[in-house]
């Protein structure tokens, strides 16, 4: 369990700590700054600097790793890139090629609504010289019943005549 320490403790634990901290650290060899040699300091610092160049060669092999990777994938994808750009410019000839292929039967239904209306116009010339034909035969049916009439009442007129003279 944690306790709260007051401010008051804490610069009394301090203080303990400075009057004694020379008393302990004599007792920890390596830590002593008096025991360590100035050639074991710079040996170690000599190390430390191979280390460190050591660390510094493997971190650039890595990141020339990591170049190189970045450069095939780059690669990759522009080939990728490439491949879809080709398959649009396919799907592109071939919706052009269809699109020319509609235009075309819509040229020949065209076509042939155009043929249709010029029989449909020859079909209506005819019913019209049906209909003017129609008219005269209708026109000499009508003078027909009117002469025969006329002949039916005057034949009627000379049997009555010669009926009431004999």
């Amino acid at each position: 369990m944690a306790m709260a320490l007051k401010k008051e403790e804490l610069l009394t634990i301090g203080k303990y700590v400075q009057e004694h901290l020379t008393e302990w650290l004599p007792e920890q060899p390596y830590r002593s700054t008096d025991r360590i040699y100035p050639i074991e300091l710079g040996e170690r610092m000599v190390r430390v600097e191979e280390e460190l160049k050591n660390q510094r060669e493997l971190m650039k092999q890595g990141f020339d790793q990591i170049d190189r990777r970045m450069e095939m994938m780059q690669i990759d994808m522009d080939r990728r890139f490439e491949q879809v750009d080709k398959q649009f410019e396919l799907m592109q000839a071939n919706m052009d090629k269809r699109f020319e292929q509609v235009d075309k039967r819509f040229e020949q239904v065209d076509k042939r609504f155009e043929q249709v209306d010029k029989r449909f116009e020859q079909v209506n010339k005819r019913f019209d010289d049906v209909n003017t034909r129609l008219e005269a035969i209708e026109t000499k049916m009508f003078q027909f019943m009117v002469w025969s009439s006329g002949f039916t009442a005057t034949l009627a007129g000379i049997v009555v005549a010669v009926i009431k003279f004999t």
